[in-house]
Formats: structure tokens, sequence, C-alpha cells
């Protein structure tokens, strides 16, 4: 077993290192103070390539690997978590259905443009008292002369209000099957459908410069060419679509855990406290022992994950360990780097505050911690960890 990078794939990540650093960084507690979705960084994300990056090159895309773009994303993690959740949803919730699913057509109308940052695309499943339970959705599409009629709602969209929107994969029940369970698809419905409307921009603990609403859907009719893939079968692309955007949300908090370490160490080395640093005292030191542990234990799982992806094997649980350890991880080493702080890690406009208030939802998005403990559970009762 070899857990060195490849010479390819640290070029690949010192390129984003210093991407993030020239271009993200600079501005980024302003934009989580404004809460203003970050416009100018679109095309600059896209003339980066990692919108592209993941995907083969006959669609469009530049041909890397899941670890390749999970390295990236790592770095974008570290300065900005609402630009991560741009970068993840673009990427993994937007694109990767159309690739996986797609009919030539859908591939050819969408990604391209998807690809060059021309247009925005988002992904409708989770609906207001639904969580988890997609047995229990309550969105229906139905079928009309002209194709489906779509109705229901959706709740903490991400992307779905931007001026750049183009469509949303929204989620919706077509019928029963003999054993009582859900038939559900998924159908592309472009963002000027008559009869979708939006909610107001809602007003979120962190991730504040990432654009998440309500959707509404009244009688909706979209062509019967909308549906992605087989509309009686929608749950696997949902499944196939939440498998790979747990490594992105594990991603995404090993990049924000390791910048709550680097954030930690600078300041413990520089504070000074009864005559020495702060960090020669054990109360701090050994939470930043603690912190360095997690993010490596933490990057280890998820580059497992985005390995195992790229071999072509089942990643599921790996990718569902990775998404629950890591982001406990981000979660403790948020905590600590405020604490470490002390009274100026509570100030809101200080990286240590942002790291812990973006953190929290790394916690519940693809799945809560207590799903994933679950679905774990799951296997290893099943006798599928040796």
């Amino acid at each position: 077993m070899n857990f060195q990078l490849t010479e390819q794939q640290r070029s690949i990540r010192d390129e984003y290192r210093r991407f993030v650093s020239d271009v993200i960084e600079p501005g980024a507690t302003q934009r989580d103070q404004v809460g203003e979705f970050h416009y100018d960084l679109i095309p600059k994300l896209a003339d980066s390539g990692i919108f592209a990056l993941p995907f083969a090159e006959e669609v469009g895309g530049l041909g890397g690997s899941a670890v390749e773009y999970a390295l990236a994303l790592e770095e974008v993690s570290r300065s900005d978590i609402s630009v991560a959740m741009t970068v993840a949803n673009q990427v993994g919730l937007s694109a990767l259905p159309i690739v996986a699913f797609g009919s030539p057509a859908q591939k050819e109308r969408w990604l391209v443009p998807l690809f060059r940052g021309e247009t925005l695309g988002c992904f409708a499943l989770t609906e207001p008292g639904g969580g988890s339970d997609n047995r229990g959705m309550k969105t229906t599409a139905t079928r009309v002369s002209s194709g489906w009629s779509i109705s229901g709602s959706k709740l903490f969209i991400t992307n779905a209000g931007t001026d750049m929107t183009g469509f949303l994969i929204v989620a919706a029940r077509t019928g029963t099957a003999a054993d009582g369970r859900p038939q559900i698809g998924a159908f592309l419905v472009e963002r000027a459908t008559h009869g979708l409307t939006l909610g107001p921009p809602l007003n979120k603990t962190g991730w504040r410069s990432s654009d998440t609403r309500a959707v509404y859907l009244d009688n909706c009719l979209v062509p019967e060419d909308s549906a992605l893939g087989d509309p009686q079968r929608g749950l696997r692309t949902m499944l196939g679509t939440l498998k790979f955007g747990r490594i992105q949300i594990a991603t995404m908090c090993v990049g924000l855990a390791q910048r709550a370490l680097e954030e930690a160490v600078s300041y413990a080395t520089q504070r000074r406290a009864f005559g020495k640093p702060i960090s020669e005292y054990q109360g701090t030191s050994f939470k930043m022992s603690d912190m360095a542990l997690g993010v490596h234990a933490a990057r280890l799982l998820t580059l497992e994950a985005a390995w195992r992806r790229d071999q072509a094997l089942e990643y599921g649980p790996q990718a569902g360990e990775a998404k629950l350890f890591a982001s406990e991880v981000a979660m403790k080493s948020a905590h600590d780097c405020v604490q470490i702080h002390g009274g100026s890690g509570f100030m809101d406009d200080t990286v240590p505050s942002r790291l812990f208030r973006d953190a929290k939802g790394l916690e519940i998005g693809e799945g809560t911690s207590e799903i994933q403990r679950m679905l774990i559970a799951r296997e290893a009762l099943g006798g599928k960890f040796a």
C-alpha cells in the first residue's frame, strides 16, 4: 500500500493552494459577514478547472480522478466553506447525476455550461418535515399528455435562487411499487418553468454566502424527456449522488479542520501568558495534538473512499464513515480553535468564529451523524466490515 501522493496529485494540490490564497481567501470574512453570493468567483473557479476536474474528457471534463478532485476541494474548503459548497453542488449534485444518468441530449444541453461556470444547477431532494426519509416524499410527478406535472415543495436547496441558476434536479414520487414502496423519479426542471417559485434566502448560522432557499412547484409542466434516467428508478440516481456527496462533505470537513489547526497553532505560538507562549501549556498543546490526529485520520478515510471510487470499487460504506468521522473532527477542531483563541475567537468577524459556525452544518448535510451511524451499523451487522 502506497500512501504517498503522486507527482501529479501534489501538483494539483499545490496549484489549488496558490489559487485559493490569491483568489478565494481575500474577502472570505467580508463575504461571510455580508452574506451575499460570490458571483465574482464563479468564472474564476471555472477557469481553474475545478468544475470539470473529475469528469471524463468525452463529456467535456478534464479527465481527473476523484482523489485529485478531493485534493482541490480540500484547498477551497480551507478558505471558505460557502464557496466550497458552490463547487460541491456544481460538481457532485448537478453535473454528476447528468453524467451518470442523463440522456445524450441532456448531457449536450447542460454539461458544458456547468463546466464553464456559465450556469449553475442544484439538487432538490430534501422536503419540509422529510429530512432523510425519502419514502415519505410528498412531491409528486404525474404523467400528462405533454410529459409530467410536478407539484410539491423542497427545503434547504443550495444554489436554487442565484441569477445563474439554470435548472433544478427535482426528486418526486411517480407511483407506488407492488411492495408498497414509492417509485421516485428525478427530473431536470428549468429555472424558468411556469409554476416554479422560490422562497427568500434562508438566514443560516453558517455558510452565509451560499444561496439556500425553499422551492415550491405548483403544477410545473415539464416534457417527457426531462426525466433523468428511469422515472420509476430515480432513487438510484439520488443514492448514487448522495454517496459521492458524502466524499465531498468529508473533504470539506478535512479542509475546515486543517484551517482550524493552522489558526490555533499560529495564535498559540504568539499569544503569551504568565511569561511564555500558551502553546507550551499542556491544556493548549493537547488540544492541538488531538486536532492534528483528527485531521490526519479524517484525510486518510476520505482519500480511501475517493480512491475506491477511482478503482470502480464499492465506496458507499467508506464514504459514510469518512463523512461521519470527518464532520465530527471538524466540529471538535473548530470548537477547540475558538477555545484557544479565547475572547477573540468569540467575536463574530473572526476566522475561528466562522469555522465554528460553518462546521455545524457539515454534521447535518448529506445525512446527519445519526443517519450515518445507522447505516454503518447496518453494514456491520450484515458482516460487511471484517
